[in-house]
């Protein structure tokens, strides 16, 4: 675990610049020339502040970042349309009234607009990671539908569909290369694109201003005048943001911090914030029995450190049942060691376990309860019933390596002083037999221990 933190963990100053530099594109007052309809530049880069989320595990020891899927890409899919469908009344309605001829022309050019950009940037989108992935991610899709409505925001009342029509395809494409950017080359986490959809397609939004504007656009005949007023507007706000945001960032962070623990991080958030196992239905992959537990003669052993805990103790917390030896002509040599333990220990674990020479093992989330009775916590005032808790199954099978070395090491690694830390079984196993060669026992071990 202290390999992968020390890969994972993103350098303190870096992390607040990032921060600095993508959040809100606020504070900045309209210079007289400067092109930002309804505030959408800063808005839209201002989202970025509040998008800052952190994953312990997203980067490999050798900072290769992991995917990390989301729980249900249909709610994602109604968010974004929801998204889309009231951006006509951010973009179209804030031209406030329809009670005239130019006002009604004007609304119904950028929802036009709006759309049109929305609906290329979704197509490039596609179009893009089918033919760098092999298949058309659906997620980066819905990333790109959101550029494209955010590209077009800072100008959708000054530029015709021609010049819609480019910006919105810029963006999708934009969005796909800029997420690999921040997740390869800049291994910042952002696990759900917002800085290459809001700060970076913003930003592209804005300085498509000044090229695409049908009155003083630079395709349009008007020189770089207005290009110049929306570059010089990006480096007025940047700069505001950087240090405003750097200074509000560094005191949080030597304040109350930026980031929760390594085991809320690994339990989840929805257990320690709000007392649920999963926001999600169906879909629990923390587990609440890591949580501090009330100290009661049921939990608490009293001594956290093996090293002084009493056998007794050691035996109370890390529950080990063996089955009974076999004759001596009936017993192969081979056994299967099965080790109940909490998600939050389970890399401890397999780290331990990777260290004396096991190297296959079969992992199964399951369900249980002990002592503790289940969390104990309420759900709109009335108390939940959580007997069943979640817990990890890890199973290996060995031979070569004694079990008692295996199950020495495995308490060592699962050991916190408190009824719950594991079980461990040990089961005599008859025979094993290869599918793929056809070797038996120990020959068909080889590959797997």
């Amino acid at each position: 675990m202290v390999a992968y933190e020390k890969a994972l963990e993103v350098n303190p100053e870096k992390s607040d610049l990032y921060k600095a530099l993508s959040s809100a594109y606020s504070g900045m007052k309209n210079y007289d020339k400067y092109k930002d309809y309804k505030d959408g530049e800063r808005i839209q880069v201002g989202y970025d502040g509040y998008e800052v989320d952190t994953y312990r595990m997203k980067y490999d020891k050798n900072g290769k970042p992991h995917a990390i899927p989301g729980h249900n890409l249909t709610a994602g899919a109604l968010g974004v349309f929801i998204l889309w469908f009231c951006w006509f009344g951010f973009n179209g309605g804030s031209t406030v009234s329809m009670t005239g001829d130019d006002t009604m022309v004007s609304a119904g050019l950028i929802c036009f607009n709006t759309n049109l950009a929305a609906a290329l940037a979704t197509v490039a989108a596609l179009i893009v990671s089918w033919v760098r992935y092999g298949k058309p991610d659906v997620s980066l899709t819905f990333n790109g539908a959101l550029a494209g409505l955010v590209a077009i925001t800072a100008g959708c009342d000054v530029v015709d569909p021609f010049g819609a029509a480019i910006i919105g395809i810029v963006a999708g494409v934009l969005c796909i290369f800029s997420v690999e950017f921040f997740d390869n080359v800049a291994k910042i986490d952002d696990p759900v694109g917002a800085v290459s959809v809001h700060c970076m397609n913003g930003a592209w939004g804005t300085i498509a201003v000044g090229l695409f504007a049908t009155e003083g656009g630079l395709f349009y005949g008007g020189g770089f005048a207005k290009l110049g007023i929306q570059l010089l507007g990006i480096v007025s706000v940047a700069a505001w943001v950087l240090a405003t945001m750097f200074i509000i960032f560094t005191v949080i962070k030597k304040t109350i911090g930026l980031r929760v623990s390594e085991k809320e991080e690994i339990d989840g958030l929805d257990y320690h914030e709000h007392g649920l196992a999963s926001a999600y239905a169906g879909f629990a992959i923390n587990d609440p029995t890591y949580a501090e537990l009330d100290v009661n003669e049921n939990t608490d052993l009293g001594e956290d450190d093996i090293t002084k805990a009493s056998p007794e103790k050691v035996a109370a917390a890390v529950k080990v049942v063996k089955d009974a030896p076999l004759p001596a002509e009936l017993d192969s040599g081979m056994h299967k060691v099965s080790i109940i333990v909490q998600l939050a220990k389970f890399e401890t674990l397999k780290k331990a376990l990777n260290d004396i020479g096991v190297t296959g093992m079969t992992v199964t989330q399951v369900m249980g309860c002990g002592l503790q009775k289940g969390s104990g916590e309420k759900y709109r005032g009335a108390e939940v019933d959580a007997t069943l808790l979640p817990k990890v199954k890890v199973e290996v099978v060995v031979s070569k390596i004694p079990v008692d070395k295996i199950i020495d090491t495995a308490t060592k690694a699962l050991y916190t002083g408190h009824i719950g830390d594991g079980k461990i079984f040990v089961y005599n196993v008859a025979k094993v037999v290869k599918v793929r060669t056809g070797e038996q026992d120990y020959a068909a071990l080889q590959d797997v221990e």
